[in-house]
């Protein structure tokens, strides 16, 4: 197929990106201390053909996390850590924006400070729902997650406030842009959906009323970034970590006329169907957000490279990010525009480890393969 449009310049916001190829946040957990280190980026800087790397989920503080080795952005170490990551992007001409992420209720108190309860809108427990925790004989694995407390409404404009200095944090460390992280059953997926947030005051109840405080989020966050290099991850129909939502084509609209009015710079929707499942948008979905969102669109879910061009000349979307085929293909991009075969990533070196699996995978030079 020929792709006239994939490899074609575009804007996301103020932001001026190459080609349409997006890299797709994903969660390594490789930092054990939080602290992104020289393994970060060479892997980060390796991918930096993309039109734009979002980053792996980022914590904003210590109670956001769910996972061990999974980074954070609210220490000065955590800070001088991204930016080292961020000028190895740059140094090879790359876009990134970091993805800023609160768990919620997908926790437990193994991973809280202090060993603390995790925090949601509701106290309810996800069914099924598992964190990554380490034990007390130093190995780490699955664990079923704790039952939640209820946030306190005066609680609420903390966490806002560990969004803002998070997005402060991250403007410092010099990314071109910040995602807020509204998706895949955590926190703020977690007040927008009605069978996670049970709510009684104003961040409950009504569709309004459960997306205040997400956009109270990406307000604090635009303040210190501009609407023009702020985006947002949102997952509607998703069924993940006992979440379930009786509205979810009815809040994915109004989101997206919020949003377009605030002028975000993206959406970037992940479909239902990530996970290889079979549940898809319902029909003219797409089209509907198109009319209701005046930024652009990023789609995310099990994409090839010609499923991505169809999606952008029917002009649904504006870019494509890609998760699994970035693991093991660092230049993608170029494989996608020279038809070269992907290299299959190894399942078993998803998460935690070294530089196996991580920035060993090979390159494609002119038909032969190489090693950065």
């Amino acid at each position: 197929m020929a792709y006239e449009t994939l490899f074609t310049p575009t804007t996301l916001g103020s932001l001026n990106i190459p080609n349409r190829v997006i890299m797709a946040p994903l969660t390594r957990s490789r930092t054990p201390d939080s602290v992104p280190g020289k393994m970060q980026e060479a892997y980060y800087g390796q991918r930096a053909g993309a039109g734009l790397i979002i980053s792996e989920a980022t914590n904003i503080s210590p109670t956001a996390r769910g996972y061990v080795y999974t980074p954070g952005i609210w220490t000065d170490e955590q800070e001088a850590g991204w930016k080292g990551v961020v000028n190895a992007v740059h140094a090879k001409g790359g876009r990134i924006a970091l993805q800023l992420w609160h768990v919620g209720r997908v926790s437990h108190e193994m991973v809280q400070p202090n060993g603390q309860q995790p925090v949601a809108p509701s106290a309810l427990k996800g069914e099924g729902a598992q964190c990554f925790v380490e034990f007390e004989d130093g190995t780490a694995g699955q664990h079923p997650t704790s039952t939640p407390r209820a946030l306190e409404t005066d609680e609420i404009p903390g966490i806002v406030d560990d969004y803002r200095q998070a997005a402060i944090r991250a403007k410092r460390a010099g990314f071109d842009m910040v995602e807020v992280h509204a998706a895949n059953a955590y926190l703020l997926n977690q007040f927008l959906a009605t069978g996670t947030n049970q709510r009684t005051d104003q961040y409950g109840g009504s569709l309004e009323n459960r997306a205040r405080f997400p956009l109270e989020v990406v307000d604090a966050v635009i303040e210190v970034y501009g609407a023009e290099r702020v985006g947002i991850r949102m997952t509607p129909f998703i069924e993940l970590f006992g979440l379930t939502d009786d509205e979810p084509e009815a809040m994915a609209f109004y989101m997206a006329e919020q949003l377009s009015k605030r002028g975000l710079a993206y959406l970037h929707l992940n479909e239902p169907n990530w996970a290889g499942g079979d549940i898809t948008f319902p029909a003219g979905f797409r089209k509907k957000m198109r009319e209701r969102f005046s930024g652009s669109l990023i789609y995310c879910g099990n994409y090839d490279a010609d499923r991505a061009e169809t999606r952008i000349q029917e002009k649904t979307t504006d870019a494509v990010a890609f998760g699994r085929p970035y693991i093991a293909n660092p230049d993608l991009p170029e494989r996608f525009r020279v038809n070269a075969p992907l290299t299959e990533p190894n399942q078993e070196t998803f998460y935690g480890g070294d530089e196996k699996g991580y920035t060993d995978y090979p390159f494609m030079d002119n038909g032969y393969d190489r090693m950065d």
